[in-house]
């Protein structure tokens, strides 16, 4: 996949539609869930998110009487699962899956987009986001981030960086970034958190940006920790500023939750959030999402909607301003 630079951006149209009515749901359609649930996680196996999902899809098992079965639909930055979702003519609750970031930026980055965030889904439940940061080989020379950025701007287009895809919030961060500082460095996606620690492992890659799948080799002194993206710094590397602290004025988190396809009955959208709000306030899911750093941050179906049509605003405008479009 391509990316290049222009001046002009995706219009941005739709705002209003795709929000559920705020009427009392109906009643669920009669002994829903009849059959194992399909849960679309759009990145590869073993990730932060992956094993998040899968300790919560277990956990609503339980509740719903029914498997919610993890369906790994990796690549696409992230879209994949969406995208499937969006091909449903109407959902019944039997397919849900993860709503990343990326899911509001792509239609926004592409000409011909293949779905509509404001009209293609139902909204259930937001979950939480993630700990951002950049990381290189602790080998390299490069002690603090500010030598780090000093380095990418005497070597204009040199410094590479991975990420986990093309429009994720990694990509367009670093490219916040390197607009605001005057940095041109290389984007490398690829189609998951392993395969981006590898490549800057190995050396193919200067700097790895991603979420905290990174930490166990932090710890183990393999890889160094320049600088995390949230509002505070991460409790586990108290010592690593963040870029407010640098004086980069951007707090990144990539909020996310779970949907399903456009047209599900508001009860079985009540059923399906109450089974996943109480899985996510289990002990032993507070303990996952402590384990990889992510805040919890529930919103119920109707703020979560609202929510996302502000982040499909916010998103928008973000590429316009960069000017990223796909081929």
């Amino acid at each position: 996949m391509t990316i290049r630079l222009s001046r002009r951006a995706a219009l941005v149209t739709g705002l209003s539609a795709g929000l559920p009515s705020l009427a009392a749901p109906a009643i669920a359609q009669t002994g829903f869930p009849n059959r194992p649930i399909r849960m679309l996680v759009p990145w590869l196996p073993g990730g932060s998110s992956d094993v998040h999902l899968r300790v919560l899809s277990d956990l609503a098992s339980q509740k719903l009487g029914q498997p919610v079965i993890v369906e790994n639909k990796p690549g696409a930055s992230g879209t994949l699962g969406a995208l499937a979702m969006s091909q449903e003519a109407k959902g019944d609750g039997h397919m849900v899956g993860q709503m990343p970031i990326t899911i509001f930026r792509l239609p926004a980055m592409s000409r011909r987009a293949t779905f509509d965030p404001m009209k293609d889904f139902s909204w259930i439940l937001h979950l939480t986001g993630y700990v951002f940061g950049v990381v290189v080989r602790a080998d390299q020379p490069w002690q603090t981030w500010g030598e780090f950025v000093a380095y990418a701007k005497a070597n204009p287009g040199k410094v590479t960086y991975g990420t986990p895809g093309v429009g994720s919030t990694l990509h367009i961060t670093m490219e916040r970034i390197g607009e605001m500082l005057g940095i041109e460095w290389l984007h490398v996606p690829f189609r998951g958190g392993a395969d981006n620690t590898q490549a800057v492992l190995s050396g193919q890659t200067m700097a790895n940006t991603d979420s905290t799948g990174w930490a166990p080799l932090v710890q183990e002194g393999k890889l160094r920790l320049l600088v995390v993206w949230t509002a505070e710094r991460a409790k586990r590397f108290p010592n690593v500023p963040t870029l407010r602290e640098v004086g980069i004025d951007i707090v990144a988190d990539s909020p996310f939750g779970i949907g399903g396809p456009k047209g599900m009955d508001p009860g079985v959208v009540r059923v399906l959030h109450d089974a996943f709000k109480e899985a996510l306030f289990d002990p032993k899911h507070v303990e996952t999402l402590d384990r990889f750093d992510m805040p919890l941050r529930y919103m119920n179906s109707e703020d979560y909607a609202a929510f996302a049509q502000k982040l499909y605003a916010e998103e928008s405008a973000v590429i316009r301003k960069l000017g990223l479009r796909m081929d």
